[in-house]
């Protein structure tokens, strides 16, 4: 659980900021991440960072037995649904694809209705960084997301592998968005010691679960990633 960590390192932390890196969405309504989210930036002085990720099919499915249906659209109303409850303009109301709030589906009660969070979030705008690996969510992140959590990043490789993703979504996103106003945060593996072989030997065991075994057969997000570096 990522945000059980967190909660314990900010607690013993005063001035450094701190994110999740990943809150999966299929673990947590979108209201429930909200809470946290606004609970934690309060208790923390305006420390806290968002990120989020849908996961993929394996996990949503036969972990969270959530369906993973169509993940861009998805994440789209999940990030919406969040920024709307953090804005804390009006009760909450959201009836599309994916989520529906208040619930009128098969077997509702009828008694649901729009609701706001109590607490007054410290920050409206707080921030949120998107998981993306494949190109078409990396355009997503670029577009609704403050930031990006990239997995297996090459700097050296971004205008190439994500340069035209990110283009195309800081165009829809307008108001001059650019790499400037975006932060990336890759995630990095740091190992200290003398002995690069021996070093590299501790990380090559989880490059390999993720490339060669993260994911059902025929759909390995992280594989498909390994393939436009190169190493088909």
């Amino acid at each position: 659980d990522a945000v059980t960590p967190l909660t314990w390192l900010m607690a013993k932390t005063e001035r450094m900021a701190w994110g999740t890196a990943i809150m999966q969405m299929p673990a947590r309504s979108p209201a429930m991440t909200a809470m946290t989210a606004a609970t934690l930036d309060l208790m923390s002085g305006g420390r806290f960072l968002l990120g989020l990720g849908a996961s993929g099919p394996q996990v949503a499915e036969g972990w969270h037995g959530d369906r993973y249906g169509k993940p861009l659209g998805k994440t789209r109303e999940y990030v919406d649904v969040v920024r709307t409850i953090l804005r804390r303009e009006a009760p909450l109301e959201h009836h599309g694809e994916h989520y529906d709030i208040p619930y009128t589906g098969p077997g509702a009660s009828g008694l649901g209705k729009p609701l706001k969070i109590i607490v007054h979030p410290r920050r409206a705008d707080l921030p949120i960084y998107l998981a993306a690996i494949g190109p078409k969510n990396v355009e997503l992140a670029a577009e609704i997301g403050d930031g990006w959590l990239p997995i297996f990043f090459s700097p050296e490789r971004l205008r190439e592998t994500y340069g035209d993703a990110l283009d195309a979504g800081f165009a829809r996103a307008g108001s001059g968005k650019s790499l400037a106003s975006f932060d990336i945060a890759p995630t990095v593996t740091v190992i200290v010691g003398d002995d690069l072989d021996g070093l590299r030997g501790l990380v090559k065991p989880t490059v390999a679960l993720y490339v060669g075994g993260m994911g059902a057969r025929g759909k390995n997000f992280y594989n498909d990633l390994a393939c436009r570096f190169g190493y088909e």
